[in-house]
C-alpha cells in the first residue's frame, strides 16, 4: 500500500486536529487545577483564621487558670501582692504596651505575660514591655516592679531563659499551676522611667 500526497495531507488535518482538541482539554485541566488552587487557599484560610481562634481561646483559657493561682503563688514566695488587674493597656500616642495580668500592692507587683507556649519571642518582648512599664505607667513609679512568663507549654531552654532574664516561670505541673524557679532564685527588679 502506497501512501499519497491526500494521505499526508489527510494525517496532517487528523493530528492538527488532535493537537487542538489535546490544548483545549489541558486549557479545560489548567482552568480546572486554577479554581482548585483558588478553593485550597480559601480553605488554608478558613483554617489559619480558625487556629488563630483557638489559640486565642487557649491563651484566654490558661489566663483564667493563672488568675486565681497568681497572687496565691506570689503571697508563697514571700511577695506580698493582694489585688489581680488584669488586660492592662496603655498608649501614649508614641507607643504601647498591654500586661496580660499585673498582681500588686502598695510597694510590689509582678507584672505577668501568659501564652499557650512560651517562646524566646515572647520572653523578650515581655521584657521589653517590663523597659517601658514604669515609663508608659507613672502611677506605679514607686513600686518595686517584678516580671514573670506563664505558659501551658514551656520548654525547659525557654524556662531557663526566661530564668537567667531574673522573670518568675509559672507553668502547669499536675492539675496546678506552679512557679519553677528554685529556692535561689533572685528575680530582677525593673527601675525608674525605662
Amino acid at each position: 500500500m502506497t501512501t499519497t500526497a491526500d494521505d499526508v495531507w489527510r494525517l496532517l488535518a487528523e493530528l492538527i486536529e488532535s493537537q487542538k482538541e489535546t490544548y483545549r482539554r489541558f486549557q479545560e485541566i489548567e482552568r480546572f487545577l486554577k479554581e482548585q488552587n483558588k478553593e485550597t487557599q480559601r480553605q488554608i484560610r478558613l483554617v489559619n483564621q480558625e487556629l488563630g481562634s483557638l489559640g486565642n481561646r487557649l491563651g484566654e483559657f490558661l489566663e483564667w487558670q493563672v488568675r486565681p493561682a497568681a497572687v496565691r503563688l506570689f503571697q508563697e514566695r514571700g511577695i506580698a501582692v493582694r489585688e489581680l488587674l488584669r488586660d492592662i493597656s496603655v498608649n501614649d500616642g508614641n507607643e504601647g504596651i498591654e500586661v496580660d495580668l499585673l498582681v500588686v500592692d502598695t510597694t510590689q507587683a509582678v507584672a505577668i505575660e501568659v501564652k499557650s507556649k512560651l517562646t524566646k519571642s515572647d520572653v523578650d518582648e515581655h521584657l521589653e514591655r517590663l523597659n517601658k512599664f514604669k515609663r508608659l505607667l507613672p502611677r506605679y513609679q514607686n513600686i518595686q516592679l517584678l516580671g514573670a512568663v506563664a505558659a501551658m507549654v514551656t520548654p525547659s531552654e525557654i524556662a531557663r531563659y526566661a530564668y537567667r532574664q531574673g522573670l518568675f516561670v509559672i507553668t502547669q505541673s499536675g492539675e496546678d499551676l506552679v512557679i519553677v524557679n528554685d529556692t535561689q532564685f533572685q528575680p530582677k527588679v525593673w527601675q525608674g522611667k525605662g
